[in-house]
């Protein structure tokens, strides 16, 4: 059962157009082919399947979704305008980054941070089709620059969930076989510091399955997470807590006792009665809308809209949170996040010692 049962036009390198409005992936498609002066066999034309499966695995699901729609987006903006997406324009694709940015056409203005992403897919997807976008031409760089110097804002952050709070969002869920994967689903997320992608990705151990993200070894002391994650393999410790209702390798062991999972996707659907574990593996998206219901129940940050309070927390406020609670040296956590600078992990970090190392003093004043 998947998660519903809980709830639950471009052109060819050769100038041939196809629909603007198609999202497919082009690695799936013609865009690892043979070379037209070898004559095909069994054995390439299965080399060729291969090639494309390593090709769709260079970047994540999520990321393949959202160039697709880059790549939409982009088609139709140029069909509109009277003119062909295909072969690449540096001043074409200036003058779409400037009408995005300008908020003048019947949809608002986007964010820079969205701008420079819809130029990542565009550059993304003429390489797929064989062509080169230069994003340092000048018709594209020197726009980029202006409406990053013109328009950009302090990043919008989503809120951390802290220690206070992940314990109240558990207290809100039953006992029953849902509530058991739920919970742990929350406390290892948490106590892992984990991406929700790299939550529902987990096996219970190594190779189980074909999509899996990563296993878990349970020990006396904690439980060993080894995930292939956004930034490459990484092994994640996450100790015992302090007691069973707090423990997130408790919680763990709870699920996979009374769900019978022994082999496979560690977090699955359950039946309509919440009684009986499935086989289908949980979509991230459960993830998330876990996180708000239960910010929700557990009544923090009542004060705002109900809509204010949802719009503030997501997947990501479970990494935050653990960035923000964890009273330990600062390259602990950058180690245990998988971050490549402590920069990146001050990101995360809502709450902390800003002024521990005083530079003034230091200096004399």
């Amino acid at each position: 059962m998947s998660e519903n049962n809980e709830k639950s036009s471009s052109a060819q390198p050769n100038g041939s157009c196809v629909n603007e409005d198609d999202g497919r992936d082009p690695t799936s498609s013609e865009a690892l082919t043979l070379p037209t002066f070898v004559a095909g066999s069994g054995t390439l034309d299965r080399l060729v399947d291969t090639a494309r499966d390593y090709a769709r695995a260079a970047a994540s699901d999520n990321t393949l979704k959202a160039y697709a729609k880059d790549w939409a987006h982009f088609a139709r903006w140029c069909r509109m305008k009277g003119i062909e997406p295909l072969p690449p324009s540096p001043e074409m694709t200036g003058l779409y980054l400037a009408d995005l940015a300008s908020g003048l056409g019947p949809s608002p203005a986007l964010s820079v941070s969205t701008i420079d992403r819809r130029l990542s897919g565009l550059t993304w997807n003429y390489a797929q089709r064989g062509f080169t976008l230069d994003r340092k031409n000048r018709h594209i760089a020197t726009v980029l620059a202006g409406i990053k110097r013109k328009h950009a804002r302090p990043p919008v952050q989503k809120e951390a969930i802290l220690a206070e709070d992940i314990l109240a969002m558990v207290a809100t869920l039953p006992y029953d076989l849902r509530g058991l994967r739920d919970r742990a689903i929350l406390l290892l997320g948490y106590a892992g510091g984990l991406r929700r992608s790299e939550i529902v990705s987990l096996d219970r151990h190594k190779n189980d399955t074909p999509d899996s993200g990563g296993w878990i070894e349970i020990m006396d002391q904690g439980a060993l997470l080894t995930l292939n994650a956004k930034t490459g393999w990484r092994e994640v410790e996450i100790g015992r807590g302090s007691s069973d209702q707090t423990c997130p390798i408790h919680a763990l062991a709870q699920w996979l006792h009374f769900a019978k999972i022994d082999f496979g996707p560690v977090f699955v659907g359950t039946s309509r009665d919440g009684k009986r574990a499935l086989e289908a593996r949980l979509n991230d998206k459960h993830v998330a809308r876990l996180i708000k219901r239960t910010v929700l129940n557990a009544g923090i940050r009542s004060e705002l809209p109900e809509k204010e309070r949802l719009a503030l927390f997501s997947g990501h406020s479970l990494r935050a949170g653990l960035a923000s609670s964890a009273e330990v040296d600062e390259r602990y956590v950058q180690k245990h996040l998988g971050h490549a600078t402590a920069e990146m992990t001050r990101r995360y970090q809502r709450r902390r010692d800003r002024f521990r190392v005083n530079l003034t003093k230091a200096a004399g004043l």
